[in-house]
This record gives C-alpha cells, sequence and structure tokens, in this order.
C-alpha cells in the first residue's frame, strides 16, 4: 500500500522557519523522484521542489535560495527546510510521488505564516 504522510506545519512568523517531514512508503521512495507542492487558497497548485532519486535537485523561482529539499533514503523520508518565510508562502504543502502506477499524494500539511 502506497503512503505518503507530511508532518511538520504550523504557523510562524515572517522571516522564520519550518521543517516538513513526509514518510513514505518504502516501495515508492527509494525507486521515484520526490517533490513538494503547496496550493494556497484560489490559486493552482505549484511545484515547491523536487529530489530525484540519486540526489539532484530543482526549485520553483519563488523559493529558491530559501527552501532546500533533501531525502533520507534509510528512513524513506523527504524533508523540505523552509528558511526566510514570508506571508506568501501560506499553503497547503502537499508531498508527491510521481511513478510509473500515476501520481501519489500526501493529505497535506498547513503552513501559515504571519506578517
Amino acid at each position: 500500500q502506497v503512503q505518503l504522510v507530511e508532518s511538520g506545519g504550523g504557523l510562524v512568523q515572517a522571516g522564520g522557519s519550518l521543517r516538513l517531514s513526509c514518510a513514505a512508503s518504502r516501495s515508492i521512495f527509494s525507486r521515484n523522484d520526490m517533490s513538494w507542492y503547496r496550493q494556497a487558497p484560489g490559486k493552482q497548485r505549484e511545484l515547491v521542489a523536487r529530489i530525484t532519486t540519486v540526489g539532484s535537485t530543482n526549485y520553483g523561482d519563488s523559493v529558491k535560495g530559501r527552501f532546500t529539499i533533501s531525502r533520507d533514503n534509510a528512513k524513506n523520508t523527504v524533508y523540505l527546510q523552509m528558511n526566510s518565510l514570508k506571508p506568501e508562502d501560506t499553503a497547503v504543502y502537499y508531498c508527491n510521488a510521481n511513478t510509473i502506477l500515476g501520481a501519489f499524494w500526501g493529505q497535506g500539511t498547513q503552513v501559515t505564516v504571519s506578517s
């Protein structure tokens, strides 16, 4: 059974930091690129960051230099370290695995940045 379980969201002041975690089923974690997306109210879901199975990364333009994605293969977990948070980072953040069987999503975790 494929599972993606996010944690680590919350309320933080502008300029603060949060770290999100996504624990994945071993069956999909080791074989697939992992990504974080976010969706703000009234907006489309957008890619925040992606990390390949060998650790290559890419980021959305709005988070470059502030967010860092990483993965711990021993724990089947992907992380998103978010620094210098801005109110416009407020959104529900989703973990994603895009596999040959299709895309799998976590339930999402709310991040709220107050000004």
